[in-house]
C-alpha cells in the first residue's frame, strides 16, 4: 500500500457518524488494498468510480431505517414463501468496469436459488443482487446509481428521510417506477407507510401491521 494511502487511512478510520471523505485519482489496486485493510462492516460504506473513492459513515438513525427495511424484506420472504438472501453491505465490484460500491443492504430474490449458499460474491461470474437499498439522511447517494447501473443491479429502493422512491434499470440507466420489480404488488407509497408506522407505532407494531397487509394483499406467486 502506498504511503499516500497510509496518510489518509487514519482519517477514514476516524470519520464521525454521518461523515464523508472523497478522494480522487485512486487506482484500482489501491482501492482493493484499502478494502482489504478496512474490511467489510456496518461502520462505513465505500464506493469507487474510475478513480473517485468515497467513504461515508452512517448515523445511528440511518442504521435504524436500514434495519427496518431489512425486516420488511424478510417479512415478504416469509409470507410469500419466497427464498431471499441478504448480503448486507457486502462490496459489489467489477474491475473491468472500474466500479465498486457497498449499499446499505442488498438482496438476491429472483436469483436466490442460483446464488445458493455462496460465502463470497464474484460479479465477474455471479449475477448482481436483485435489489439494493440506499438510505440518504446526510449525504446524497445518487452518484452511486451509475455504479450500480454498470454492475447491472436491476432495482434500487431509495429513502431520503422523507420520501421513498423505487428505481428500475433500463438501457443502462435508472428510471423511477411506481412499484417493485421483485415484489410487483409493493409500491413506493407502501414502503413510505411502513416507515411512518414505525415512527408512530414503534418498530414491533409496524412490522405486525405490514405482515397483516401482506397476508391481506394475497398477491399470489411471484
Amino acid at each position: 500500500m502506498r504511503v499516500q494511502t497510509e496518510d489518509y487511512l487514519d482519517a477514514i478510520t476516524h470519520l464521525p457518524p454521518g461523515g464523508r471523505l472523497t478522494l480522487y485519482e485512486i487506482g484500482w489496486e489501491e482501492y482493493e488494498q484499502l478494502l482489504d485493510r478496512l474490511g467489510e462492516g456496518a461502520h462505513r460504506r465505500i464506493s469507487y468510480d474510475n478513480g473517485r473513492l468515497e467513504i461515508v459513515t452512517p448515523s445511528d438513525k440511518h442504521e435504524k431505517y436500514k434495519n427496518l427495511l431489512h425486516d420488511l424484506v424478510l417479512i415478504l420472504s416469509d409470507e410469500l414463501d419466497q427464498e431471499v438472501l441478504s448480503y448486507g453491505s457486502t462490496t459489489l465490484k467489477l474491475e473491468p468496469k472500474r466500479k465498486g460500491a457497498e449499499g446499505d443492504d442488498c438482496f438476491y430474490i429472483q436469483h436466490a436459488m442460483q446464488i445458493g449458499g455462496k460465502d463470497r460474491l464474484d460479479l465477474s461470474s455471479d449475477p448482481p443482487p436483485d435489489l439494493v437499498i440506499e438510505i440518504d439522511l446526510t449525504h446524497d447517494s445518487s452518484s452511486k446509481f451509475a455504479i450500480y447501473a454498470a454492475l447491472g443491479v436491476p432495482e434500487i429502493w431509495h429513502y431520503d428521510g422523507s420520501r421513498f422512491s423505487i428505481w428500475h434499470l433500463a438501457n443502462q440507466a435508472y428510471t423511477a417506477a411506481p412499484s417493485s420489480l421483485a415484489f410487483p404488488f409493493l409500491t413506493a407509497g407502501r414502503l413510505a407507510e411502513f416507515v411512518a408506522n414505525s415512527e408512530a407505532l414503534g418498530g414491533k407494531q409496524a412490522r405486525r401491521v405490514f405482515r397483516a397487509w401482506v397476508r391481506a394483499a394475497n398477491p399470489g406467486t411471484l
